[in-house]
């Protein structure tokens, strides 16, 4: 059996619902590059099953995934990515993810936790998107 090429996971703390997280995670895999047109997703009862979750708000997420026309259901076989959201600035993630990383390798070892480094983060990223970069 094949291993699935995105694994599903739930942050009760998202505020955001069980189906709007899968979603959200897909596109993120698209973006980055980590799910390519012609990969598999994990099936529908696989992800319900690992998530403990209804099935229908898998099929939900997954008919939103399609209707945006990123992924295609065939019936008996599995649903498949159609398109990536990846582009030209893909190159660029690799370095900026290690920057990224001894970051958060700082902000771990001065005590913060995940909570709070999320919200040093998105504080953060909320105030420079507000930034003019010159």
């Amino acid at each position: 059996m094949e291993e699935p090429v995105i694994e599903f996971h739930l942050n009760s703390q998202s505020g955001l619902s069980p189906y709007q997280q899968v979603v959200q995670q897909a596109r993120h895999a698209l973006r980055l590059g980590l799910l390519k047109e012609g990969d598999r997703l994990p099936t529908v009862k696989d992800v319900a099953g690992r998530l403990a979750i209804n099935p229908n708000t898998v099929l939900k997420a997954y008919r939103e995934l399609e209707h945006d026309g990123l992924v295609a259901a065939r019936p008996g076989v599995g649903t498949f990515v159609t398109r990536t959201l990846a582009d030209a600035t893909l190159p660029a993630h690799g370095p900026l993810r290690q920057e990224l990383r001894r970051w958060l390798t700082k902000a771990r070892l001065a005590g913060l936790d995940e909570e709070s480094i999320e919200a040093l983060f998105m504080t953060t990223f909320r105030n420079a998107a507000g930034e003019d970069v010159a």
